[in-house]
């Protein structure tokens, strides 16, 4: 891609805003890019618990995820993925269950033979669906219900459905389980049918650190710990960004890769049908609880709760994963409820959440004892993920504004996938020629 050198900026230092940095720089573009934070990463970004540096978020890569491979290799970490086969549990009834195999998926006792049947084909058939945009037509409550009955609607699906979207599942379509099982059965080895997970050691500080470097190194500017406030377009054709330090600097380009209801803010000078569009998205947001401990909960990775007196919507033991010799011999457990945008729960203290996990962990593993805690942080975040709302690409504003030079790229215009960093990373990698290729501005 050729195209005339021009002076970008990029607001949001995620792994999407450090995607597209990097590209266009490659390109031969001028590039600042700018982040609130006082470190790069986003949802990405890492934190100290005790004496361990780790992921915030919980993050794992699939053997499918190309896209963030390929840029793992061409920051030279991607040599060192550790790749692990995990196993899965459910937790329903007050029980634990192993379904990590297609003999345990049959034991499973919730379920009735038949059950199980047709819940396996929902899976193989949704695998095997190409069209992704027709799912968008259809609810997903009445997609699961027609291909998997009602019974392991309510015993299975319905309780994963409140997991991740709460009542927002009512108005979600059918591509929201697509993506899901898309990406979980791409995993799948060819033959050995075996999930590997990959990490890499160091967790994300470690990619972040790497890529910080690597950004400075191919020309990139990055300025850290200034909010934000507007953006909008001069009488010259050129954009002015607004800081919360009373700063102004002027570009040529600009990208906004916030969420769409803070990107309506920020933008005054967009037509009131693109805020309406953007104000529109409804997004979930998330309480991750990280929890260290002196040892193991259990042997899955990942454990399903279909028991809706469980105050988080899952249970993910890290060192399932990584070796536990990284955290100093203890176990690093994530515990996220998934919450609609606007909930107050977003803001209760965390001392309420410690005291409700901890009870709820006391109750699901009879081992587990409060001593065992040795580091309880929370991480609120409002905007996580948009819920996939029936015809949703319809109602998507496009990337490009009616404002010439300022695009608004976010998580939300990833149309057929699931959020995490190899659709984000696909997503900036796919943005770029779109970019490169629109006019710039006209005084």
């Amino acid at each position: 891609m050729n195209a005339t050198q021009q002076n970008w900026a990029i607001v949001g230092g995620g792994m999407l805003g450090m995607t597209l940095a990097y590209r266009l720089a490659q390109q031969g573009q001028q590039v600042t890019l700018f982040e609130s934070a006082t470190e790069l990463g986003g949802l990405a970004s890492a934190w100290q618990l005790d004496d361990v540096i780790w992921d915030r978020h919980y993050h794992v890569t699939l053997l499918s995820d190309l896209p963030l491979r390929s840029l793992l290799r061409e920051l030279h970490l991607e040599q060192d993925m550790e790749w692990v086969e995990t196993k899965t549990g459910v937790y329903a009834g007050g029980k634990l269950y192993s379904v990590s195999n297609a003999i345990e998926f049959l034991q499973f006792p919730p379920l009735r033979l038949i059950d199980k049947l047709r819940l396996g084909f929902t899976i193989l058939y949704g695998a095997r669906i190409k069209n992704w945009k027709r799912l968008e037509k259809i609810p997903v409550t009445t997609w699961l219900k027609r291909w998997s009955g009602d019974r392991t609607f309510q015993k299975f699906w319905l309780p994963l459905l409140r997991a991740k979207l709460g009542e927002n599942y009512k108005i979600a379509s059918a591509s929201f389980i697509w993506s899901t099982i898309a990406r979980l059965y791409a995993a799948r080895r060819t033959g050995l049918k075996k999930e590997l997970f990959g990490y890499l050691p160091g967790g994300y500080a470690r990619v972040l650190k790497r890529f910080g470097e690597v950004l400075i190194e191919t020309g990139v500017t990055v300025e850290l710990g200034d909010r934000i406030t507007q953006v909008e377009q001069t009488a010259s054709g050129q954009l002015r960004l607004q800081f919360h330090s009373g700063k102004i600097s002027v570009f040529d380009r600009v990208i906004l890769t916030t969420a769409a209801p803070i990107a309506a803010q920020l933008c005054p000078q967009l037509s009131d049908p693109e805020k309406t569009l953007l104000k529109g998205i409804q997004y979930q947001g998330i309480l991750c609880a990280s929890v260290l401990l002196k040892q193991p909960l259990s042997t899955y990775y990942v454990t399903n709760i279909t028991d809706d007196w469980v105050p988080f919507t899952g249970v993910i033991e890290m060192t399932t994963l990584v070796k536990p010799e990284v955290f100093g011999g203890r176990s690093l457990v994530y515990l996220p409820k998934y919450l609609p945008s606007e909930d107050s729960a977003l803001e209760r203290s965390e001392e309420d959440l410690q005291e409700a996990f901890i009870q709820a962990l006391e109750r699901m593993y009879p081992h587990f004892q409060r001593s065992d805690v040795l580091s309880f942080q929370v991480s609120r975040v409002k905007y996580v993920v948009a819920v996939p709302t029936l015809n949703y690409s319809q109602y998507l504003p496009p990337m490009q504004t009616s404002i010439p030079g300022l695009h608004i790229i976010n998580s939300a215009h990833i149309l057929n996938g699931t959020l995490n960093v190899n659709e984000t990373v696909q997503l900036a990698e796919q943005s770029v020629a779109m970019l490169l290729s629109t006019p710039a501005a006209e005084p």
